[in-house]
């Protein structure tokens, strides 16, 4: 069989995005793993596929899957980069600005704006609401008796004790404050953090380091994936933490290695991400009997 794909990337976070209307594509873990494999596949930090909703108030679905071949709840660079999929490759109508895409995380609405060539040029997502109460994050981490959050509380780990403040944008985050990103133990701290036993699903974690009033710099490391140059959900958990801890108000500049992403913690309680997506590449995969999406 054929398979066609296009590889894109939101500020250096990419992802394999194959179109999948009829909803047929079944990918094993191992299959998700070769496609983003760097040196025998096409590589990326993580696969979607476009499908059809299966829920009547939205437009497509949207299925992730981390490098490691495992479904993951959201993706904010990733949904970014399937809405200019839906807009560049004339999946709607070219007066559509708006567009409602399923995820594991909910239902994201997405506003962009069109370049001069009609090509989407920016994207705001509805990240929706923070979850903060510990049991739905999920986390078994808690501060004294408050079942409600968990805030710059102290995590013990075999590298040391920390101040985190978990919180879920649909998929689990841990956010902490450092003096350097650059310097941050990103590649140590990040993977025993992911895999600690107070995080049942493992978590993302988040180093930030304050640069300006509005400013934050941060470095990510993605469960499943290891650091990636950006991460949508991330920056939206990282300012809505940052505004918990008074350290800004409800906006932020998220300065990631591989751009900036707008972020505003609305009054509604709903976080609100801008920001780009590119096309970098096209093609199409020869699938042999043998190497079946599905085994």
């Amino acid at each position: 069989m054929e398979l066609s794909f296009v590889k894109m990337h939101g500020l250096g976070n990419d992802f394999v995005v194959i179109e999948d209307l009829a909803a047929e594509i079944d990918l094993a873990p191992e299959a998700v793993a070769w496609f983003c494999d760097r040196h025998f596949g096409i590589g990326g930090d993580g696969l979607i596929l476009v499908r059809p909703a299966s829920v009547p108030d939205a437009d497509f679905a949207m299925v992730y899957y981390n490098n490691d071949g495992q479904a993951a709840e959201m993706c904010g660079n990733g949904i970014r980069c399937f809405a200019k999929y839906v807009i560049d490759h004339g999946l709607v109508g070219d007066e559509v600005d708006h567009l409602r895409v399923q995820t594991a995380g909910g239902v994201k609405a997405i506003s962009t704006t069109r370049a001069y060539d009609d090509t989407m040029y920016l994207a705001t997502v509805d990240m929706g609401e923070p979850i903060l109460k510990p049991a739905l994050i999920p986390t078994e981490m808690r501060c004294g008796n408050n079942e409600d959050m968990v805030v710059a509380c102290p995590l013990e780990t075999e590298l040391g004790i920390f101040d985190v403040t978990p919180v879920s944008m649909g998929n689990p985050h841990v956010v902490l404050w450092v003096d350097d990103v650059d310097t941050a133990p990103v590649h140590t701290l990040g993977p025993v953090i992911e895999r600690h036993p107070m995080f049942p699903n493992r978590t993302n974690v988040e180093f930030a380091q304050m640069a300006d009033d509005d400013v934050i710099r941060l470095r990510v490391w993605e469960r499943g994936v290891g650091e990636t140059l950006a991460c949508g959900t991330g920056a939206c958990a990282t300012a809505v933490v940052a505004s918990l801890t008074m350290r800004i108000g409800r906006e932020a500049i998220i300065e990631l290695p591989g751009g900036e992403l707008e972020i505003r913690w609305a009054e509604d309680n709903h976080v609100m991400m801008t920001g780009p997506a590119e096309e970098v590449f096209s093609g199409t995969l020869s699938i042999t009997e043998e190497d079946d999406v599905d085994e």
